[in-house]
């Protein structure tokens, strides 16, 4: 199909007309049956609460990523699952801010000790304390977990609350 420059191009099929938009003000039609409405952002509001039980569950997985992460990835990784964790769940309660604040302190404390280690690995005494801080972090973490699933508040040893 050609078209020359003074007549307008019209699509071979046409799906009609676009409807107009809807005064101000009014409100719209609601969606068609079988469908979900979007939900609009309310920034600036706090998040639901959650209910007991998810805040142990939530608390349980909070230590058990860090775990996870810190086996899987020689403990360079569990630092950003703990950081995670506590972004998403800090304001969800207070139960579940103590363990997810209590994995990323875990994870800090973690993270020096290897770091150390790793200066110490010049002088060969490194190479004895990396594995030692990458199983107590672990141990740490299970313990942790354990805790959370409990339902018990828990402070974990040699760890300052550089988070609260």
């Amino acid at each position: 199909m050609s078209t020359s420059p003074n007549q307008p191009f019209e699509p071979a099929e046409s799906q009609g007309t676009i409807p107009p938009p809807p005064p101000q003000g009014s409100v719209p039609p609601p969606p068609p049956q079988g469908t979900i409405p979007p939900q609009t952002a309310h920034y600036g509001q706090a998040p639901a609460q959650l209910s007991p039980e998810t805040e142990k569950q939530i608390g349980a997985l909070a230590h058990g990523v860090g775990a996870a992460a810190t086996f899987f990835s020689g403990g360079t990784l569990g630092f950003v699952a703990a950081l995670v964790m506590y972004f998403i769940y800090r304001d969800r309660g207070p139960f579940v801010r103590s363990h997810v604040a209590n994995a990323l302190n875990v994870q800090i404390m973690i993270g020096i000790g290897l770091i150390i280690s790793a200066l110490l690995m010049i002088i060969l005494v490194g190479f004895i304390t990396y594995p030692i801080v990458w199983i107590v972090g672990i141990v740490l973490h299970i313990v942790g977990a354990v805790k959370a699933m409990n339902g018990e508040y828990w402070k974990p040893p040699m760890t300052p609350d550089f988070v609260k």
